[in-house]
C-alpha cells in the first residue's frame, strides 16, 4: 500500500443481493459487515524505518490467542482480535492506540479498491486453469485436455514459468474502481457495487482507490 492510501477499513463478506436505486433500476452489490478496527500499533520513520498503523478486526475465543499475541493485545489495552494487518499511511499521527474505525469513514458514492483471497477451487488442468484450447475429441486423437508438448529439443528441459496443470485459486486478488453504493452505521454494513474476491465469511479490505 503506498502513501497514497487515506483510509482503510477490514471487514467481512457477507454475500450478494441486489438494491434499487432513485430510478427503479435493480443494482447489484456485495455486502461487507465491518464491525470496528483497532488501531493496536504505531509505527513510524524514526522507529521501523516506514508509517504505517498495526489494525485488529475480527472477533475470536482467548483460548485460540498465544503468549505472545496475548501480550501484544495487552499492551494496547485491547482485547484479542483474529486479524491483524498493516496499512501505511503518512499522517499516523492523527491517531491513537486503541482508535476504532467503522463503516462511517466511507459514504456512498465513494470509489475504492478491494482486496480479497479468491476461492481455493483444488488442482485444476491446463484448460480449466489456464483457459488453453482442448484437443479434438474424436475417438482417434487420443490427446484431448493435455498441456501440450513442454521444452524444445535443445535445452532439453522445461523453463521455468512454463504454463501447467496445478492448484487453481486461492490468491489474493485486488478490484479496483468500485463504489460504494449505501453505507448502515448502525448494522456495521457497507453495500459496494459489483462482486469481490473471495468467499462468503472471507476477509476483504476496503481502501480507498488509487486510481479515483
Amino acid at each position: 500500500m503506498t502513501s497514497k492510501l487515506k483510509k482503510a477499513l477490514m471487514g467481512t463478506k457477507v454475500g450478494m443481493t441486489q438494491v434499487f436505486d432513485e430510478t427503479g433500476r435493480a443494482v447489484p452489490v456485495t455486502v461487507v459487515e465491518a464491525s470496528p478496527n483497532v488501531v493496536l500499533q504505531k509505527k513510524t520513520i524514526a522507529n521501523d524505518g516506514y508509517n504505517a498503523l498495526q489494525v485488529g478486526y475480527g472477533e475470536i475465543r482467548e483460548r485460540l490467542v498465544n503468549k505472545p499475541e496475548t501480550g501484544h493485545f495487552k499492551k494496547a489495552n485491547v482485547k484479542p482480535l483474529r486479524y491483524i494487518r498493516e496499512f501505511r499511511i503518512d499522517n499516523v499521527d492523527d491517531y491513537d492506540i486503541g482508535a476504532e474505525f467503522n463503516v462511517d469513514l466511507f459514504a456512498p458514492g465513494d470509489i475504492v479498491d478491494v482486496v480479497g483471497t479468491s476461492k481455493g477451487k483444488g488442482f485444476a488442468g491446463a484448460v480449466k486453469r489456464h483457459n488453453f484450447a482442448r484437443g479434438a475429441m474424436g475417438h482417434g486423437s487420443k490427446y484431448h485436455r493435455r498441456p501440450g508438448s513442454l521444452a524444445a529439443k535443445g535445452p532439453a528441459r522445461v523453463f521455468k514459468g512454463r504454463k501447467l496443470p496445478g492448484r487453481l485459486g486461492r490468491e489474493r486478488v485486488t478490484v479496483q474502481c468500485l463504489q460504494i453504493v449505501k453505507v448502515y452505521p448502525e448494522k456495521n454494513l457497507i453495500l459496494i457495487k459489483g462482486a469481490i474476491p473471495g468467499p462468503r465469511k472471507g476477509l476483504v479490505i476496503i481502501k480507498n482507490s488509487v486510481k479515483a
